[in-house]
């Protein structure tokens, strides 16, 4: 995404503040933002805050003299690579739909000549509204993206769709609308198979073992992979977090039932092990509660069984083994001595070793170090959105793209 930007319209709504995240999200992925703040806007939001943010001039009136004459709202309109209107209100669907341009906003997007995406954010009551849904669907009719609501809880007290998207999810839309702009798919006609989140192996039908793992480092490569053009399987244990978009999910509980569901979706040109895999489970899990002994209390014994490899079993595969196999190591002490054993021991191509001693389990960051049978590359601490989108175009570049390697480079 180097060198794209984005000209940002920020509507008036409690959902304002959101675009603040949005611009700093962007920000991570290198997509620059120049932003203009609407006046119901700037009840919300300061054009102080935008700009601090976005590190350019915040854009509020279209009869600035100074601003008409630094920058015009012609040129503004078709300075970015594409308009993102985020929150999108009823009031600036309906200025979209029915061609008004009686402020810089609305201005703005008449005289665009780039790709638009809206971004609802609004009462249910709204939303639902004959007047908005006929809006909507004149503005798909034109080619303008519309992203779905989600659905919740609003700050009115009411609950249904109207809630703005996720910070991320809005993110991700932006980079696969800019993506698409290139027509850059380097990941096209793979199949890639990953693996996320923890397992859980039951004890008996109200406890079990399992580990810290929320999914979202597995869960990030895959919508970074799906968004260069891969076909995804996703394999995930329980986790509390939405599927990614255009991915084909597996849901599953137990080691046993992953390396089953593996097995199943193969062949497969690529093969990532995220997942936090048990490596024992309880040789028996009981059919009812495990209850103290009596009087005596005496705990119950535990006898514990090892589960299958996942990761050696899919590398020493001789029929249906995936080009690249990459296994991850978390480990708490020696990551790279241990990464690099681990990827002898377990026959597979790539180690993305991480250090999970402090926050990263569950964390938003990682830092991680990929080790290959030639080399180690020792990767900053970052969002593990960015280790995701740097982890996807490693592996467009070693599947000989010519695209990726474009993107690697970037």
């Amino acid at each position: 995404m180097s060198n794209k930007s984005i000209l940002l319209i920020i509507g008036g709504g409690i959902a304002a503040y959101k675009s603040l995240e949005l611009i700093r999200e962007l920000a991570r992925r290198d997509v620059k933002a120049r932003c203009i703040l609407t006046k119901a806007g700037a009840e919300f939001v300061t054009p102080l805050s935008v700009s601090a943010l976005s590190g350019e001039k915040c854009y509020t009136d279209l009869f600035s003299l100074d601003d008409e004459a630094e920058m015009g709202h012609i040129q503004l309109s078709r300075s970015a690579d594409l308009v993102v209107v985020c929150p999108a209100t009823a009031d600036l669907l309906a200025k979209a739909a029915n061609g008004h341009a009686n402020d810089l906003a609305s201005t703005t997007l008449m005289a665009t000549d780039k790709p638009v995406l809206m971004v609802p954010a609004m009462n249910v009551r709204m939303w639902e509204h004959a007047a908005t849904r006929r809006n909507v669907e004149t503005l798909r009719r034109d080619g303008v993206a519309v992203m779905e609501p989600d659905e919740g809880a609003m700050a009115c007290g009411e609950f249904g769709p109207g809630r703005l998207p996720e910070v991320l999810a809005i993110a991700d839309e932006v980079e696969e609308q800019l993506a698409a702009q290139n027509g850059a798919k380097p990941l096209e006609g793979q199949h890639i198979l990953i693996t996320a989140g923890p397992t859980r192996e039951p004890l008996d039908p109200v406890r079990y073992l399992s580990n810290h793992s929320s999914g979202k480092q597995g869960y990030a490569i895959a919508a970074a992979v799906a968004r260069l053009g891969a076909r995804v399987t996703l394999v995930s244990g329980p986790v509390a977090l939405a599927p990614p978009k255009g991915v084909d999910m597996v849901n599953v509980e137990t080691a046993r039932d992953m390396l089953k569901a593996c097995e199943t979706a193969l062949p497969a040109d690529v093969f990532i092990s995220v997942a936090a895999v048990a490596d024992w489970r309880p040789s028996i899990s009981a059919n009812k509660k495990l209850k103290l002994k009596d009087e005596g209390k005496t705990l119950p014994a535990l006898s514990l069984a090892e589960n299958p490899d996942i990761l050696a079993t899919i590398s020493k595969k001789r029929k249906n083994r995936p080009g690249l196999v990459i296994g991850f190591a978390a480990e708490t002490h020696d990551v790279e001595a241990l990464a690099q054993a681990k990827m002898k021991r377990k026959g597979c191509d790539w180690i993305v070793a991480n250090d999970v001693s402090g926050d990263v389990m569950g964390g938003a960051e990682n830092e991680v170090s990929l080790v290959t049978r030639d080399n180690v590359e020792h990767w900053p601490r970052m969002d593990k959105t960015t280790v995701a989108r740097n982890l996807a175009n490693r592996i467009a570049v070693a599947l000989g793209n010519p695209d990726g390697q474009q993107l690697a480079a970037e």
